[in-house]
Formats: C-alpha cells, structure tokens, sequence
C-alpha cells in the first residue's frame, strides 16, 4: 500500500519530468528520428552504459569519490538508459546514502579547503534528482530532506545575486553563478512531485521562483540602444559581471559581457523551469541567440571548452522548449537528429572490449575526466531520443 501511494504521488512528476526532459510542444512525428539513426544510437547508448559499468570503483562510486556528483550522474545514466545491471545501481545508491548529512545535504566534506567548500549545492542537487529517478518508496525522506536544504540555500540578499544558487551557502559569501543555479532549479523542478508524501501540517519546499526568474534576467544581454548589431543580445553570461567568455565590444562602442552557448541554454531553460512564458520576450530572445549561434562543432563563445556540458545542457533546453526544429543560418535544423549523429561519430571504442566512452581533450570543467563526459553524454542521447526510445 505504502509503494502504491507513493507511486501515485509520484505519477504527476514522473509524467511532467519525461515531458520536460524528452518531448514537449511539438507532437513526437516533428521531431522524429529515422528508424535507421535510432538504431545506431541505441547501439551507443548500449556500448557507453557497459563502459560506464565496468568502471564503477568497488565501493559505488564513480571518478572522484570526494564529490558525489560524480557517482550521481553516471548512475542518472545507467538509470534513464535502462540498465539491466542491479548490482551497479545498488551499489551507486548506497554509496550516495552514505554522503548525506543530518541536514539533508548530500555531499563530502574536502579533504583541504576550497572556495566553494564541499560543493554541497551542486552536489546535492545532483544526487537527489539521481535518487529521485530510482522511484524507490524508501527514498522519499531522504529527497524530502534534500529539497529541503536546497531550498534553504537559494541566495536572497538584496544584492545582484538575489535568487541564484552557489555552490555552498556555508562559505558566507554573497555569490551565485547560472551553472549553479540552473542544476538546482533543475533538480527542484524533477523531484517536485515527491513534496505530496509530506506529513500532515509539515512545511513543503520550493524555491522563491520569481527570485530566480529575476536572478537570470540580469545575466541575459540586452539589446545595447544605438548598436546596430549585438550579436550577444538575448546570451547569457556566467555570473553578475563575468563571463568565461571574456567581453567584448559591440557597434556602438560598448563593453558587453560576452554571451555563449553552454550559459544560454541553461539561462533558457532556467527561465522555463521558473515558469516563464514560452512567449515571454526573455525567452523568445535566448532562443534566438541560440537559433543564430547554432553549431554542434563548439561550445559557441568557448570553442571545445565545456563542449560536451553545453550538449548536456543544449538537449535538456529545447526538450523542455518544446522546438523541434531551429531556423538556423545555414538552413533549418531539426535538433535530435543532428545532435545523436554528432555524438555518435564523436563515440571512441576501446578495441579490447568493444566498449564506447566519450571524452574531451580539452581539460577545462574536468571534461578530461571520461566518466564525467560519458555521463553527460548518455543523459544527452537520451534526451535526444525522448520517447522513440
């Protein structure tokens, strides 16, 4: 009885979260792939989860096991491929368990000290939304738990940063970047379904969305007056006065922050999550910025650094957007196909196993780290496939 409840609970979540992470807007023959090119990245998909498997550490985790992100991602992989493999997710699952905190945090402390602490921030988000998928009964507290320090840690002084995400509220300093925060927006969003099986009387968390909705909309580029062209118009920058796209100038002489690719797709979807209109003008002109900029050969703005985080993120935004198909420059593009094409050619294989694995020769963002950027991947591919798979 307790599993049916909870399963019930869950349904409206499970079916808004598959919606906002496959097929949304456009009905599924729009954007539908050759039968022919869904069996090539079936086969991939298959390749990669093995690879992931065999590299699992023997007490769970993945990569670095200081930060649980890392072992959540492969395991939201595993899980949204359709592994067969039990053991490997239970593993990973108890491996996360064993990093939560009494207050609901799911992190590591670091062995040394950093400027961002253990990361608690982005790893929690990342590990709840991984548990949460699971759609085990047992896990309900402890995602409860989660949310509620998530919720706890959303930036509200009245400054810049007002409703922004950093990555570790117990440092004390006034901070919060787009990448931060569009993973905890994110993962709020993907685990909102679970608040029903809150007790009688028991306080439900959320975040102040319309915060969040204002905290993006200072890091969107707007159009400069006088500028007869601004091609950073409708971008994103990283954080308040800084993008790891440098500056740069537009026609009418002024010093601009410089949008890219990575950063607008997850300011799109950001807007999206915080319930911004498809129609409202901030999301029509991030869409644009995007449809102008469309390239799967770089991260616009940042060439190959970060590229597959962008493709990560890129899938994730037009899925829940809705757009099957972008008005791009050099013609039109319908977004799925070109994307699975791209990441199956960029698929290596270890030639004594036959296994696949993708990774980045550029370092920057740990994308050397070939777990990370498989995982990455494999959530990619199977956004991009949505529900042909």
């Amino acid at each position: 009885m307790q599993k049916l409840f909870y399963l019930l609970a869950l349904l409206p979540g499970l079916v808004a979260g598959a919606a906002e992470l496959q097929l949304t807007g456009a009905g599924a023959g729009d954007g539908a792939l050759p039968l022919t090119l869904q069996n090539e990245a079936r086969i991939a998909l298959n390749r990669s989860l093995r690879w992931l498997e065999s590299k699992q550490q023997a007490d769970g985790h993945w990569s670095i096991p200081d930060f649980p992100a890392l072992t959540a991602l492969p395991l939201w992989a595993l899980h949204k491929g359709g592994t067969t493999n039990r053991a490997a997710v239970a593993s990973a699952k108890k491996f996360l368990l064993g990093c939560v905190h009494e207050n609901g945090a799911i992190y590591r402390e670091p062995a040394a000290k950093q400027k961002g602490g253990g990361l608690a921030n982005y790893n929690t988000a990342l590990c709840m939304t991984a548990l949460h998928m699971l759609n085990e009964p047992a896990l309900a507290p402890v995602i409860l738990k989660a949310r509620n320090f998530i919720a706890g840690t959303q930036y509200l002084g009245n400054d810049e940063y007002k409703g922004g995400m950093g990555y570790d509220a117990a440092t004390g300093r006034a901070y919060a970047d787009l990448s931060n925060s569009y993973i905890a927006y994110e993962a709020m969003r993907l685990t909102q379904a679970v608040e029903d099986l809150r007790k009688g009387g028991e306080k439900r968390a959320d975040l102040d969305w319309q915060a969040a909705a204002d905290f993006v909309t200072r890091l969107q580029a707007k159009p400069a007056a006088g500028a007869t062209t601004d091609a950073n118009a409708g971008g994103f920058a990283y954080k308040p006065g800084a993008s790891m796209a440098g500056a740069t100038t537009n026609s009418a002489g002024e010093v601009q922050l410089r949008s890219y690719g990575s950063m607008t797709y997850a300011g799109l979807l950001s807007l999206i999550y915080a319930d911004v209109d498809r129609k409202d003008p901030r999301v029509q002109a991030a869409f644009q910025w995007a449809t102008r900029n469309w390239s799967l050969d770089q991260n616009p703005g940042m060439g190959q650094q970060g590229l597959y985080y962008f493709y990560n993120v890129l899938a994730k935004a037009l899925a829940v957007h809705g757009a099957e198909q972008l008005a791009a420059p050099a013609g039109s593009v319908q977004w799925r196909a070109e994307l699975v094409k791209k990441l199956i050619g960029l698929q290596k294989i270890e030639a004594e196993t036959g296994n696949g694995y993708w990774v980045n020769a550029e370092n920057r963002w740990m994308e050397a780290d070939p777990v990370l950027v498989t995982a990455y991947t494999l959530i990619t591919l199977e956004t991009a496939l949505g529900p042909q798979r």
